[in-house]
């Protein structure tokens, strides 16, 4: 499946550059459209599940995805608030740990490890903290971490 913003882009390499060329793609995208087989929302509806399903992945990390493939924000927005409603984040960061088989942290280099895997996955650092001090890890190794967070942000 592929949303219409996608679509556009594949096909605009295709045909002649120009107005001819806008036209023949604005045809095709409202022909797929009538045949229902271009349809945005049911793509951000599809991706959410599979994203929360099969990857385990949290809503920053799916609705940023769904933005890089051309779904536009209102649409990704209500897929993912669908999708995530009566999920648990931390529940959900659970599973994605256990899915990866991440174990508890011996020391300060496995907790950032562990840290940037769960951001780059869409949790945010509030659930983070909170399943890092469950795991009895000490307030040294996190406050040194949340030093690193802030220097990268100010570095930005």
């Amino acid at each position: 499946m592929r949303t219409e913003a996608d679509l556009r882009r594949l096909m605009k390499a295709r045909v002649e550059p120009g107005e001819n060329g806008e036209a023949l793609i604005a045809a095709t995208a409202a022909r797929l459209k009538d045949y229902g087989f271009l349809n945005d929302v049911a793509f951000a509806e599809t991706y959410a599940r599979l994203r929360q399903q099969n990857e385990k992945l949290g809503q920053r990390r799916v609705k940023q995805d769904m933005a890089q493939k051309g779904v536009p924000k209102a649409i990704a927005a209500d897929a993912i608030e669908a999708r995530y409603a009566g999920t648990s984040e931390e529940a959900l960061a659970r599973e994605y740990l256990e899915k990866k088989r991440i174990r508890k942290p011996a020391n300060e280099k496995e907790t950032a490890r562990i840290m940037r895997r769960l951001v780059a996955a869409g949790f945010s650092i509030g659930i983070i903290y909170k399943i890092l001090r469950q795991w009895d890890i000490p307030e040294e190794t996190l406050a040194v971490l949340d030093n690193l967070e802030d220097e990268r942000g100010s570095e930005q």
